[in-house]
């Protein structure tokens, strides 16, 4: 089990935690992984699209010409599939895209996915971004920063963290996440991790309950 350092708003270590090994240190299963984030994906997919058939599209009732005697082939409307303007074969029509997906393979991707950032060392974990009792996104960005250097950054944290919440939610490199909706993808989508330490606690314990089941 490894142990990473518990940061303040100025960057100072304030404590540490250990990185369950069950969590952290998981075997990543790409194929696995692929499956999850692609049914995330396509549960994304509103799947609104339509298209019009020939009994659908405006026009078309009148026999364009006669059945016999001009040479062409015999048309019963300008709106058959080979007309301009006429109806699609085949086309989209509303559907679900969603995919089931059991719980325990979403979390163990979950698990596979932080594993391989933990293993980077970009898994990190704060006691709090913000200092004082007010909002304020660009020193909370410079407290992030003293953190990690990464381009894109998940920050997950309590519901009921307002204050990081409303300091970050504006921010475009940063995404924010309630520990309840923490996923595969945002994790893959990101360079590091950051953690305020109570949305951490939710993390494990819920982790680690799956993982207890998944083992019994």
């Amino acid at each position: 089990m490894s142990t990473i350092d518990v940061l303040d708003a100025s960057g100072s270590k304030t404590g540490s935690v250990d990185l369950p090994e069950d969590i952290f240190g998981a075997k990543v299963n790409v194929p696995l992984i692929h499956q999850v984030v692609v049914a995330q994906l396509a549960a994304r997919r509103q799947g609104t699209h339509k298209a019009k058939t020939r009994g659908e599209v405006r026009g078309g009732g009148k026999k364009p010409y006669r059945q016999k005697g001009t040479g062409r082939a015999r048309q019963g409307s300008t709106r058959a599939p080979q007309f301009t303007g006429g109806g699609t074969v085949h086309g989209p029509v509303p559907r679900d895209y969603s995919q089931r997906t059991p719980k325990k393979m979403k979390a163990a991707a979950l698990r596979g996915a932080l594993s391989d950032r933990a293993s980077g060392n970009r898994v990190h974990v704060v006691s709090s971004l913000v200092t004082g009792d007010t909002p304020k996104t660009k020193a909370t960005l410079e407290a992030l920063r003293k953190i990690t250097q990464g381009v894109r950054v998940l920050v997950v944290v309590d519901e009921t963290d307002q204050l990081t919440w409303l300091s970050l939610r504006n921010a475009p490199e940063v995404h924010l996440l309630d520990a309840g909706q923490l996923n595969t993808y945002d994790v893959l989508c990101s360079d590091d991790v950051v953690f305020t330490q109570e949305a951490y606690d939710q993390v494990v314990a819920r982790l680690s309950q799956g993982a207890g089941k998944e083992d019994a």
